[in-house]
């Protein structure tokens, strides 16, 4: 691996650009023989608009510019390493279809809820103040007589006035009345597997990543526009702080759900994965364990 010390991408414009007039696609994929990306209608099925051909840039990584307005469509990396095509979500898309088999292309200003660019939360001023209560997004309302409608999702959080059968509060008013500084949600970012058509089918804490950065979409309303995953996640978010609560989002970096046929081992085959001459390691307990230790896994774990 240590021939990619020499390919360390340090910009910060990975993944899909946005803005009105031009999108810019940008992914590392120093070993690949050619990338080509995919541009899609919706999230999954049949329905490729158009293909192109990506420009290899510095540092390893292979650029396309996309001009016109960009919002909305739904987009793979194809990926040539050593003669075998794989096509591959982009590690750094910021949000996806159903069940996380597309990135999307996103302009995040227009997932802002109402009231969110005036959010004004603010730590408390000593960390050690700071009273911690973690829960699941979907545990904390799933349950029926938890009075909530949107049950087990993100919204769940942000509907006051909720009781269950004995009167008691539930929710976001229970979860006010801890006194509590902070909520730590449970992994709520693309698990893999839980079905995002079929809540109910499968359950998991979110241990099992595939796609880091894009909430999960069991818990929106609807899992096939990657708009509302966002939208909804940010209005749980501003539910929270406007009762000076801070939330904390557990995200596992430490592994992936999959790994021969995962996202990133697609792109840059061997090295998102930690391995010695034995082969690939587990010192994650759970397999697929993250070399954390390689500056591009550090830049993907840290860049925002």
């Amino acid at each position: 691996m240590q021939k990619f010390d020499y390919e360390v991408y340090t910009g910060n414009d990975l993944g899909a650009v946005y803005s009105p007039k031009m999108t810019r696609f940008k992914v590392w994929a120093p070993e690949a023989e050619s990338v080509k990306l995919n541009l899609y209608k919706q999230g999954e099925g049949d329905n490729l608009i158009e293909q192109h051909v990506m420009k290899k840039s510095v540092n390893g990584t292979y650029v396309f510019e996309k001009q016109g307005d960009c919002n909305g469509i739904y987009y793979t990396y194809t990926v040539v390493n050593h003669g075998e095509e794989q096509e591959a979500v982009d590690p750094y898309t910021r949000s996806a279809g159903v069940n996380g088999q597309r990135g999307m292309v996103i302009d995040l200003a227009k997932t802002n809820p109402q009231g969110f660019e005036l959010d004004e939360y603010r730590n408390p001023e000593q960390i050690v103040d700071a009273v911690i209560y973690e829960g699941s997004v979907r545990d904390f309302t799933m349950d029926e007589s938890s009075g909530v409608f949107h049950n087990g999702k993100f919204l769940g959080l942000t509907e006051a006035n909720t009781t269950n059968h004995f009167g008691e509060a539930t929710a976001l008013d229970y979860i006010s009345g801890l006194g509590v500084t902070h909520v730590q949600i449970l992994p709520a970012f693309d698990f893999e597997t839980v079905d995002e058509k079929n809540q109910k089918a499968q359950y998991n804490w979110g241990y099992d990543p595939d796609n880091y950065n894009v909430p999960e979409g069991s818990y929106a309303v609807s899992p096939y526009d990657g708009t509302v995953r966002i939208q909804e996640m940010k209005q749980m978010v501003l539910a929270l702080h406007s009762r000076g609560i801070g939330v904390i989002m557990d995200v596992v970096f430490n592994h992936t759900y999959r790994r021969d046929d995962s996202n990133l081992q697609k792109i840059v085959p061997g090295y998102y994965y930690r391995s010695d001459e034995t082969g690939y390691t587990d010192g994650s307990g759970c397999g697929n364990e993250v070399a954390s230790d390689r500056p591009m896994v550090q830049k993907l774990i840290v860049d925002p």
